[in-house]
């Protein structure tokens, strides 16, 4: 029996099982999958209201006189400001942002950079909305009462196509970026499994 007192030989690299540091750094925690499926829900509500306005709201208003369609969209922009739309509305960056961060600390790469893809086409969903739809929103509220505005074509047409085309725009990034979440699910679910 021997009396050293050293501490014992660490165990060679060719002891340690290869796949446990891979194991421990790809597992993201019970969240990511959770925060994936939230982030997909939100930006998918996002791309489906710009979506209903390409495709039917701004495209039934074409159709009105230019009292019906100030009035109109006077009243959505009113309407829209509420604590559902503002809680998607911010949801949509912040869970997506959240759930990329969440990947890319748990060692899993492609869902992060799926969901970090998806993060930015979202931001520039809304540098559109700051930048064009909301002074273009603003400036249709302070044109006042349509029954009180003399030209309303012109205010219309100030309004219409611009307000129309960035809508398009955000549809498409939101679409996009829905569509790389989709895709950070599948790539979590195949290394969940």
């Amino acid at each position: 029996m021997s009396l050293d007192r050293t501490a014992p030989a660490a165990p060679a690299a060719s002891d340690t099982p290869a796949a446990a540091a891979p194991a421990r750094a790809a597992a993201p925690g019970r969240a990511a999958g959770p925060l994936l499926g939230v982030a997909t829900v939100a930006m998918g509500l996002m791309a489906g209201l710009f979506f209903a306005f390409d495709v039917s709201v701004m495209p039934g208003l074409d159709r009105g006189d230019d009292r019906t369609y100030v009035t109109a969209m006077q009243n959505i922009n009113k309407a829209i400001e509420n604590g559902v739309f503002g809680l998607v509305f911010v949801a949509a960056l912040a869970v997506t942002g959240a759930a990329a961060f969440v990947q890319y600390r748990g060692g899993r790469r492609g869902p992060a950079l799926w969901a970090a893809a998806a993060t930015v086409l979202y931001l520039v969903a809304l540098v559109v909305t700051m930048a064009v739809n909301i002074p273009l929103n603003n400036e249709l509220a302070q044109a006042g009462d349509p029954a009180l505005i003399q030209d309303l074509g012109a205010v219309r047409d100030r309004f219409e196509s611009t307000w129309v085309t960035a809508n398009v725009v955000r549809t498409l990034l939101c679409t996009a970026g829905l569509a790389a979440l989709v895709r950070a699910l599948l790539l979590h679910a195949r290394a969940a499994r």
